[in-house]
C-alpha cells in the first residue's frame, strides 16, 4: 500500500514555516530570515521513500495585502488551500493563541489538518501542557504536535503523523525529484536571502532579484542577476561605499550558491531602480511573481 499526497504549510508570517519545510525535506529549499514576509512564492519540496511520497509546500505568511505583490503572495496561499491533502497549521508557541486559531478557522479548510506548535523550546513544560490542552479543545485539527523546527525536535514524530494521514496513491513525481522549482529560481532566492540578512527596515521589502544569465561552462557556472529596488537612495545603500555592500551580498550569495549547485560559480550583481514595481503587473511578471 503506497501513500502519496500534498502537505501544505500555513501560518502567520514568521511562524517558522520555511525552517520546518527545510527540516522535513532535509535540504535548504526555502530561504530563512527572522524578518517577516521573507517567503513570497509557494515552494515545493518532495520527500520520497519506498512506502510514501510527500509533496510539501511552503507558503507565504498570511497577511492583509497592501500591494499587488502581496495579492500575488496570498494567491499562492489560496492555491495551496485548494489542493492540500493535509494542512499543517503552524504557530509560534509564544504568539497569541486566539489570534492564530481564529486565522486557521478563517481558512475554511476542507483537508485534514495537523496543528503544529513551533519553537517549543521557548516555553516551560507546564506552559506547553496548558497550550496543547487548549489546542485540543479547539477541536478543528486532528492532531496537535509540539516541535522545534530550528532544533529538529519533534520533527520525526510530526513526519510519522503526516504519513498516517496521507491517502493511498501512486507517486506524483519521479523518485529523484527534490522540487518543482528551477535552479535559477533558487539562485535568485539565495541572493534575496542575503539582502534580508544584511539590511534593515524597508530595504528587503522593496527588493526583488531577477536572474538574467545562467550559463553552465566546463569549469564553472556564470550567473548575472539584477537587484531591483524602488528608489535611488535604496540603490546607494545596496551598493554601499565604493561598492562594499554589494560585494558582501555577492560573496555570501556565491558561497551558498556553490553549495547548492555543487560547482564553482562566477556571480555578477547589478542594481536597478524600478519605481513602484510591487504594484506593477508587468514588472511582477518579469520578476517571477
Amino acid at each position: 500500500m503506497h501513500k502519496a499526497g500534498f502537505v501544505n504549510i500555513f501560518g502567520k508570517a514568521n511562524a517558522g514555516k520555511s525552517t520546518l519545510m527545510n527540516a522535513l525535506v532535509g535540504e535548504k529549499l526555502a530561504i530563512v530570515s527572522p524578518k517577516v514576509q521573507t517567503t513570497r512564492h509557494r515552494i515545493t519540496g518532495v520527500v520520497t521513500t519506498p512506502e510514501y511520497q510527500i509533496v510539501f509546500s511552503d507558503t507565504p505568511g498570511i497577511i492583509d495585502p497592501r500591494y499587488r505583490l502581496h495579492e500575488k503572495m496570498m494567491g499562492a496561499v489560496k492555491s495551496a488551500l485548494e489542493d492540500a491533502d493535509v494542512a499543517m497549521l503552524i504557530m509560534d508557541v509564544k504568539d497569541n493563541l486566539e489570534e492564530n486559531l481564529s486565522l486557521f478557522a478563517s481558512l475554511k479548510l476542507k483537508a485534514r489538518s495537523i496543528l503544529v506548535l513551533n519553537k517549543s523550546d521557548l516555553l516551560m513544560k507546564e506552559e506547553l501542557e496548558v497550550l496543547v490542552k487548549k489546542c485540543e479543545e479547539w477541536g478543528k485539527a486532528e492532531k496537535v504536535v509540539l516541535i522545534s523546527a530550528m532544533q529538529g525536535k519533534g520533527v520525526p514524530a510530526l513526519l510519522q503523523s503526516i504519513v498516517s494521514m496521507l491517502p493511498e496513491s501512486e507517486p506524483f513525481y519521479p523518485e529523484d525529484t527534490l522540487t518543482d522549482k528551477s535552479t535559477r529560481f533558487f539562485v535568485g532566492e539565495i541572493v534575496r536571502e542575503k539582502i534580508f540578512q544584511l539590511f534593515d527596515e524597508e530595504i528587503p521589502y522593496h527588493t526583488a532579484v531577477a536572474v538574467t544569465q545562467f550559463q553552465e561552462k566546463n569549469t564553472l557556472i556564470k550567473i548575472s542577476a539584477d537587484i531591483i529596488v524602488t528608489r535611488e537612495t535604496q540603490k546607494a545603500i545596496i551598493l554601499g561605499d565604493k561598492g562594499s555592500s554589494i560585494k558582501k551580498i555577492g560573496t555570501l550569495a556565491r558561497q551558498d550558491i556553490e553549495k547548492f549547485v555543487g560547482q564553482k560559480v562566477f556571480l555578477e550583481l547589478f542594481v536597478k531602480v524600478r519605481g513602484k514595481w510591487r504594484d506593477n503587473d508587468i514588472y511582477l511578471k518579469e520578476y517571477g511573481y
